[in-house]
């Protein structure tokens, strides 16, 4: 019975576990169609373009900013206000040189929304180049600057980049010819290159002492962007710079990596006070070594160098039945000289070799050679041993020196003002999809500006991702190993259903404890027992027979002699009917007491049995 609990409690606990894997997937599932689209009021939500309804009753409107911004752009209109470069890009082949990549304005390919367009990069292996004008210049004193907008690798990316170039404010700045050399101030967005995925924060910090621009790059974040390039999916780009010189970088509004302009970016943006002296050079007697050999150490004279590390075994013996003369590869007897071979072009054709047939059933083939084993005499070239160098000086380094470049500037966050926005780039993937622009500096606008924007298209999205079982089927054709571990999964519920719950067929054992048990031996005093319980029987059987004799006489005294004859000769049959009975119901008493003591019933049963014979 204990056994059976706990086949039980095995089979409760793995069901257990198999549900609440279940309910996590499924909780997975409904998590991810979960999107957080605010209810603002319908009259703020009023615009130009007619409503569209998609087929899920989703309907869209153009996304309007609910307050101050510097940029706002959501491609329904088309490329009104964007420019195309004319430039060419130098250091380059004159062939690709030119940003002659091509530009359209269209609506998703898949998880369409109708009405919602955004740009599209449509050439591969072409730059790209394009650029707009903010509204108004953004310049960095007291307020964050917040930029957002959407990708889209719609049909993945191979090598190429979905970043934005925040263009510096410049007197000779022309959007005709913005290429890769016009200045900017920040560059921000994703960038992959075979199995290198980016996030892009760059800044490009102003020396104060002279004048020059070097590029800082933030430090890269700690989470694995894969995912984000590869799932044909729209997501959200964020950068959140602030005053006191921190930033934050979001992508679905998902911080990913956050930290300080003075402390997080490479190189730092306030050289160090103090460098190497270039000039200082280590002496020719600076020691560094920590250990060396000991010099009065000597090799012992019993030690032989030339010992070979490997000597041939002695004790070998060749096995029986080695075949010395027998190659180990053979001419294919199949092979066959093809039609076309021309020995003139190609020579003598030689059938190829195969593994000698003869040698795989004996111990070996060919010459046969003993093997080699480990030299108990070897013992290497002498070397001294190691002692603590007395000489040490540590590791040289050259002298510090005050850097004649250094600059502290405590605020790095005040950069160069921004005028306009501009995509550059190049890549071997088409149809990157960008939508929804925004530049502002009040977190509240941006949230609001994505939750009209891609907070619908992520509900759509996640309206449209296929049940449970499709993407296990999915993900098995990435990992076929995924087959095992769902055929184990379905088939261990099964089998301990099976074999908890199936009936089991009864056995010659079971019907053996069913039957009472006619083998146990009785001991001798359960034997003698017995004999004197049927002993005391009998002489209460006797007294019976007096009392019915008494009874009988009388009977006779009453009515008369003839009665009494007759009642005599009754009593005498009837006395030697009883001694009759009393002989055989004695034989029939050894025979009990016999069966008695060779069953198992015990005694107890037979004089039971006796007495109702008695009777």
């Amino acid at each position: 019975m204990t056994r059976m609990h706990s086949q039980w409690d095995w089979l409760c606990l793995v069901l257990l576990i198999i549900s609440s894997v279940t309910a996590e997937i499924e909780d997975g599932e409904v998590l991810g169609a979960d999107v957080e689209v605010e209810d603002f009021d319908q009259e703020s939500q009023q615009t130009d373009v007619d409503k569209e309804e998609s087929s899920l009753g989703v309907t869209y409107q153009t996304p309007k900013p609910t307050g101050d911004v510097y940029f706002a752009e959501t491609f329904d209109g088309g490329l009104s206000g964007w420019v195309l470069s004319k430039a060419k890009k130098e250091d380059t082949d004159g062939n690709i040189a030119k940003y002659d990549g091509r530009w359209e304005v269209e609506e998703l390919k898949e998880n369409t929304i109708p009405g919602d367009k955004g740009l599209v990069l449509k050439s591969a292996a072409k730059h790209h180049a394009i650029s707009a004008m903010l509204t108004k210049a953004f310049i960095f004193d007291k307020k964050p600057l917040i930029v957002q907008y959407e990708v889209n690798f719609q049909g993945g990316i191979d090598c190429g980049g979905a970043y934005i170039k925040l263009l510096s404010s410049t007197d000779d700045l022309d959007l005709e010819f913005f290429f890769d050399k016009t200045p900017y101030t920040i560059m921000f967005g994703p960038d992959k290159c075979g199995e290198d995925y980016k996030l892009h924060f760059i800044i490009r910090h102003k020396n104060p002492k002279t004048g020059e621009y070097d590029e800082k790059h933030a430090k890269r974040p700690d989470v694995d962007l894969k995912k984000f390039y590869l799932d044909k999916k729209t997501h959200l780009y964020t950068l959140v710079l602030k005053p006191d010189d921190t930033f934050e970088m979001l992508i679905d509004q998902s911080v990913i990596s956050k930290g300080s302009l003075l402390e997080d970016m490479v190189p730092p943006v306030n050289p160090p006070k103090e460098i190497d002296d270039p000039a200082d050079k280590k002496p020719d007697d600076w020691d560094e070594r920590q250990k060396i050999p000991d010099p009065n150490a000597v090799k012992p004279d019993d030690w032989d160098e030339d010992e070979p590390f490997k000597i041939e075994d002695l004790d070998a013996v060749k096995p029986e039945g080695w075949l010395d003369y027998e190659p180990q590869y053979v001419p294919d007897p199949r092979a066959k000289k093809p039609k076309d071979w021309d020995e003139e072009m190609d020579g003598e054709w030689e059938a190829p070799q195969v593994p000698n047939p003869k040698c795989a059933t004996a111990p070996g083939c060919g010459l046969w050679v003993r093997p080699m084993k480990n030299n108990p005499k070897y013992k290497g070239k002498w070397k001294a041993p190691m002692i603590v160098n007395p000489n040490y000086q540590g590791i040289w380094s050259p002298r510090k020196i005050p850097n004649p470049d250094y600059f502290e500037d405590p605020h790095p966050f005040e950069m160069t003002p921004i005028s306009a926005v501009g995509l550059e780039l190049w890549s071997m993937t088409s149809d990157i999809y960008f939508d929804n622009f925004i530049i502002c500096s009040e977190k509240e606008v941006a949230d609001r500006w994505a939750a009209d924007g891609w907070g619908l298209k992520k509900l759509v999205a996640s309206a449209n991702e296929p049940g449970m079982f499709s993407q296990l089927v999915t993900a098995a054709e990435d990992h076929p190993w995924l087959w095992v571990l769902y055929i184990l999964t379905l088939a261990l519920p099964v089998g301990l259903g099976v074999l908890f719950c199936w009936p089991a067929k009864k056995t010659d054992e079971d019907f053996d404890l069913k039957k009472p048990n006619t083998s146990m031996p009785v001991t001798k005093g359960e034997v003698k027992q017995g004999r004197e319980e049927l002993e005391d029987d009998e002489i209460d059987l006797e007294e019976d027979k007096e009392n019915e004799d008494i009874g009988e006489d009388e009977d006779e005294s009453k009515y008369g002699e003839d009665i009494d004859d007759e009642e005599n000769e009754v009593a005498g049959g009837s006395q030697e009917e009883g001694d009759k009975s009393n002989k055989s119901g004695s034989e029939d008493e050894m025979t009990v007491a016999d069966e008695t003591a060779g069953s198992g019933d015990g005694p107890l049963k037979s004089v039971r049995k006796r007495r109702v014979q008695k009777d």
